[in-house]
């Protein structure tokens, strides 16, 4: 890459950086751009200079990975840099130029493809241009910090404090033989899930959610905690503390991150405060720790997602913008 185009790439970093700063401060700053599947797009302004520019990169997930149910095969996603204050147009420019590279690409023209980009939550200047090229928002990433430390206490990590729990509920970690209880909870959730348009059901799905399970619950320490009622396994949380999170610690400013899993309760209890208690046990545990942040993911059009994670203390961090088939994008 030439000198030149190297010190505007730069620049534009630095604006992406101050933008996004002002806008969210626990938004990172920009990382550097992957390698994409095609030449960088580009952007120019009324000036003649680089206003922006983007990177599309192609992950095609192949058959009998677990990863094939999180979406779809193969998965594009454009990775955007626009500098400025009102980027509705730069991105607009740019979603056609994306458009118009994914037409020569043949694996888009299959069912099993999409089309993405993961968006800030806060920066509204560029929804129009998404919404206007077809994209629609599915995901959110979601992030909750640890409460400020009172005034007069040390700063430092102490034992977790007993968190309020749920009338009748008992929760306890989970162990080797509970495989058969977690695996049940967690293909439930897949199945309740796929309503909004995120998991796809695979012939292997079933099977590698147990495989992964019965890795996890073997660890020494588990993250996998459920809810029981009445002798009754109704709720699962599953968790990952910030040593097993580096694959998305890097989607906010703020360190150390932990990330939140998985967290379903049986649709006959819903409403009783168990989803809520089990929770408030993670949020003790992570809190007395020093855990800086936890993210997590939920469906943007789930109606009960985002008012019970906004009530127990998360807010948007990243939107992800998507068209399904890759085709589908204008």
């Amino acid at each position: 890459m030439p000198w030149v185009v190297r010190d505007a790439v730069r620049d534009i970093n630095r604006m992406v950086g101050r933008r996004w700063q002002a806008i969210d401060p626990l938004l990172p700053d920009p990382a550097a751009l992957p390698a994409g599947c095609g030449a960088p797009l580009v952007v120019n302004g009324d000036n003649g200079r680089m206003a922006g520019l983007g990177v599309c990169v192609h992950h095609h997930v192949p058959a009998g990975s677990l990863n094939q149910t999180w979406g779809a095969a193969d998965r594009f996603t454009l990775v955007p840099r626009l500098a400025g204050q009102d980027i509705g147009a730069p991105a607009d420019l740019l979603l056609a130029q994306w458009r118009e590279h994914l037409a020569t690409v043949g694996a888009t023209r299959g069912p099993d493809s999409s089309a993405s980009v993961v968006w800030p939550s806060m920066d509204i200047t560029g929804v129009g241009a998404l919404l206007r090229h077809g994209l629609q928002p599915l995901t959110v990433i979601a992030v909750r910090a640890r409460p400020s430390v009172s005034p007069g206490s040390s700063g430092r990590p102490g034992p977790p404090t007993a968190p309020r729990g749920a009338h009748g509920v008992t929760i306890r970690a989970a162990g080797p033989a509970d495989e058969d209880v977690v695996t049940d909870l967690e293909l439930r959730l897949i199945r309740y899930d796929m309503h909004f348009g995120g998991p796809v059901w695979r012939a292997g799905t079933a099977s590698l959610v147990r495989e992964e399970i019965r890795g996890s619950l073997a660890r020494p320490a588990t993250w996998t905690w459920l809810a029981e009622y009445g002798g009754h396994p109704v709720g699962l949380l599953v968790a990952q503390p910030p040593q097993d999170s580096g694959w998305i610690a890097g989607m906010t400013s703020t360190s150390p991150a932990a990330y939140l899993q998985t967290m379903f309760v049986d649709t006959r209890e819903r409403g009783t405060g168990i989803g809520a208690a089990l929770v408030r046990n993670l949020h003790a545990r992570l809190d007395a720790a020093g855990v800086a942040v936890t993210l997590l993911h939920h469906s943007q059009v789930n109606p009960l997602s985002a008012p019970f994670w906004y009530r127990m203390g998360y807010r948007p961090l990243w939107t992800s913008w998507e068209s399904r088939p890759a085709t589908a994008l204008r």
